[in-house]
This record gives structure tokens, sequence and C-alpha cells, in this order.
């Protein structure tokens, strides 16, 4: 993770992140500590297949730990307002591509972003097309499948 860089977050994904630090650090450190310690128990540590993958569980867990600190304390707050005519981080955004249902997507940042449950990043192609756009405009992005347009019916 680049050090430094703002990590866009909603009062809700910062919690989330927060849990899952606070878990991270206060249980499953116990768990891999102890997976450690028994593997120890097995003898020579050098050829102990157990040993090696609670180490390597190990580098895992504090790896995701530094992940989880560094994007907690560069968190920006989105605070949508809703008072915004063009899309801004955290606006719900409903679109349509024409020949298909409208679909409507948060606008949130990466470390949030899954777009199966409708959550976006600004930094994806559909979510960089639509910022600061209003309603009623067009917007184009590329797709592997080839460029698509859709048209913005509602921002909440």
């Amino acid at each position: 993770m680049i050090m430094n860089q703002e990590t866009y977050l909603t009062p809700d994904g910062r919690d989330k992140l927060q849990s899952e630090l606070d878990y991270l650090t206060s249980v499953r450190r116990v768990e891999v500590a102890d997976a450690i310690r028994e593997a120890k128990l097995d003898g020579d540590v050098s050829e102990n297949a157990g040993y090696e993958e609670a180490k390597r569980q190990q580098a895992f867990l504090e790896g995701r730990i530094m992940t989880l600190e560094g994007m907690l304390k560069s968190a920006v707050l989105i605070q949508p307002d809703g008072a915004s005519d063009n899309v801004v981080l955290g606006s719900q955004v409903t679109v349509s591509e024409e020949g298909f249902e409208p679909e409507s997507y948060a606008i949130v940042g990466s470390a949030e972003a899954n777009p199966g449950d409708g959550r976006i990043s600004n930094e994806s192609p559909l979510g960089k097309a639509l910022m600061g756009h209003r309603v009623g405009d067009r917007v184009s992005f590329d797709t592997p499948g080839g460029p698509v347009e859709v048209e913005i019916l509602a921002i909440e």
C-alpha cells in the first residue's frame, strides 16, 4: 500500500475496517501464535509443514493488519449531504444503458468497492466517468468488451 495515500471511506466502511482490525489483533493473532507454538512442540521446525503454514499465516495476518492500520490512519470520511446536483463520492447514482434495465450504484472509495453489492469505486472506469456529471448527462467509459454509454437518471 502506498503510504500517505488518502483512503475514502463511508462511516460504515470505516467501522467495518476497524472491526476487522480489532478481530485480527485481538483474536486471530492469538490463534496464529498458538498454532506456531503447537507446531514447535512437534520438534524440528526445519521440516515441519505445520510450522511453515503457521508462519505463512502469521506473515499474511501481519500484512493485513499493517494495511488496515494504514487505511484507517489515512481515512477521509465521505459524508454525502444529498444536496449535490453532481455525482460525488457517496452519491447513489441510477444509470441506464440502452437496452438494459436501470442500475443503481453507490460511489465509494476503492477500499469499500463491491460491484456485486452495487458499490463501485470512484477509481473504476464507470465511477470515473460518472464523477462530476449531472442527471441527464450521458457518459461513456471503456470496458473489455468495448466502450459503453450510460445516461444518469438520478443522483441521491
